[in-house]
């Protein structure tokens, strides 16, 4: 999708959908007996969040990178946008989601944020001229879904129970403390170096722990054992630890400690050369 197009979409977005709290009402119930049954699942745009890769390559036993070559396709990162997106790519032949099948989502109980909101979606009117905009609640009306005329009424906070974001949201908190940023969302730009980092941190997790235990970072931070320990084999503890050093490492915030004797060392060497 281009820019103008994703503006567009986010401008109608805000301009003309009902905004809607966790108490708003909506009707929906999605079941095989539909006649859209996984349609939705077809010639669709689905972006990844981090804790969204996690779940999924655990799910089919698949690294990090195997899963990004094979899974997902990054669009060219266009004039304006901050930080890449991580789209789940779909069968080339079918533009079907690669996971679905005739009787459903073959992956469901580890299936993407993105799907177990359908059909609500969350927008934020955050922007460089408004970086403390609210964020809202919105239904997904742009192609036909039968299960919005089903009679099973649920407030939006009920449906977010029922289909267990909870994780998710928890995970995306973090997420927004990065792609949220006051630095961003002021309008400040990162360097390509900086961005191949983030998609690093947060996307190829395999990647990220040899960089943590495979270079010098250990000896040039002072990270608590505990968290040492737990990053090593933990995935959820090391994408909760990838925010927290991107935060230190893209806008240098006090996230992480520098250890100060391995500085002075290592500026000693530089001036002895």
């Amino acid at each position: 999708m281009n820019k103008p197009a994703q503006k567009s979409m986010r401008d109608k977005i805000l301009q003309d959908y009902k905004r809607l709290s966790l108490d708003d009402k909506f009707h929906f119930r999605c079941h095989s007996g539909l006649p859209c049954f996984t349609h939705c699942c077809a010639d669709v745009n689905i972006a990844l969040t981090p804790y969204d890769v996690l779940r999924l390559r655990r799910r089919i036993g698949m690294g990090s990178e195997e899963f990004i070559d094979r899974y997902t396709i990054l669009p060219q990162i266009p004039d304006g946008q901050k930080l890449p997106i991580v789209l789940l790519k779909l069968d080339e032949q079918t533009k079907r989601c690669q996971f679905v099948t005739e009787q459903g989502c073959s992956v469901y109980t580890d299936r993407p944020w993105a799907c177990r909101m359908y059909p609500v979606g969350i927008a934020s009117e955050r922007s460089e001229g408004k970086p403390d905009g609210d964020e809202f609640y919105f239904l997904l009306d742009d192609r036909k879904c039968d299960g919005l005329a089903e009679p099973n009424e649920m407030t939006i906070r009920e449906w977010t129970e029922n289909q267990q974001t909870a994780q998710h949201d928890a995970a995306n908190e973090e997420l927004k403390n990065v792609t949220l940023h006051k630095f961003l969302t002021q309008g400040y730009a990162l360097e390509p170096e900086h961005r191949q980092m983030f998609f690093m941190a947060c996307y190829n997790l395999d990647r990220f722990r040899e960089f943590v235990f495979e270079s010098s970072f250990l000896r040039k931070f002072n990270i608590e054992p505990a968290v040492v320990d737990a990053i090593r084999d933990d995935d959820e503890a090391l994408l909760k630890f990838a925010y927290r050093w991107l935060r230190f490492a893209l806008f240098h915030e006090r996230t992480v400690q520098v250890n100060q004797e391995y500085e002075q060392a290592k500026r000693k060497v530089l001036r002895a050369e």
